[in-house]
């Protein structure tokens, strides 16, 4: 095959201090890929990044925008590689990941997505700990998102054909994508194997807005599930707590 494998969108805005590590352990793979960074406008060290790694990526801009959904959708919509994907700024793939993911779609041909394994790094502590991520099943999907999206790569025929990312989703864009790929394309599959590390730090949207993003979650199980299992309306609630109470005053 020549030209790209995989086309990666990388959405940023004001973390130029873990953009350099994510944009490294992507050029670390031996496949060619194509990177567009979409930021949003940054005001910090950001740009200074991104000249430094100009002369390797397929396209970049700076600019106020409309999201990170819409972000995400530009930039593979810029790209024209088999492959897609996008690493958010402040997350960074392990050695071998999209080698081991386009590995997995080889050998499933009729599958659109493939994901494996992947960490939480407490960006306070240093502590690495496995993110909940388990092989493929729907009603484990509807009770929780099985899915990190950071281990993924999907293939870009089915992307184009469900249209990308919900813009008007600010929270759990991925969580429902992955919904309208299985029910498109049937299961996603699974790769049992460690990819990619996403930071939990104090400023990522999961923390600063853990109601919203309960919220959304929900909605999109009705939507695509037709129902809601009670763990959203029983354990879920006092998990979003616990955790807000955590982000507040330290793990």
């Amino acid at each position: 095959m020549t030209g790209p494998i995989v086309t990666i969108a990388v959405p940023s805005y004001n973390q130029g201090q873990y953009l350099d590590a994510a944009l490294t352990s992507i050029f670390d793979h031996s496949m060619p890929v194509e990177v567009f960074v979409l930021d949003g406008g940054s005001t910090d060290n950001t740009l200074a990044v991104i000249q430094k790694w100009a002369p390797r990526l397929s396209g970049w801009r700076s600019r106020p925008d409309n999201g990170q959904a819409a972000s995400i959708n530009e930039g593979i919509a810029s790209g024209t590689a088999p492959f897609v994907s996008w690493l958010n700024s402040d997350d960074y793939y392990l050695p071998g990941a999209l080698e081991k993911l386009l590995a997995a779609l080889e050998v499933h041909p009729h599958s659109a997505v493939a994901y494996g394994r992947t960490f939480n790094l407490n960006q306070q502590s240093g502590k690495l700990r496995p993110a909940w991520v388990e092989p493929f099943d729907a009603r484990r999907l509807a009770v929780r998102c099985i899915v990190s999206q950071p281990g993924t790569l999907i293939r870009r025929s089915a992307w184009e054909a469900v249209g990308g990312l919900d813009p008007a989703l600010q929270m759990v864009m991925d969580y429902d994508l992955w919904w309208r790929l299985y029910l498109d394309f049937g299961p996603l599959c699974f790769v049992a194997e460690e990819v990619a590390v996403n930071r939990d730090h104090g400023a990522t949207k999961t923390n600063t807005h853990r109601f919203r993003h309960y919220s959304e979650a929900i909605g999109i199980v009705r939507k695509h599930n037709g129902t809601v299992p009670i763990k959203w309306w029983l354990a879920q609630p006092y998990a979003v707590w616990y955790k807000t109470l955590m982000n507040k005053f330290g793990s």
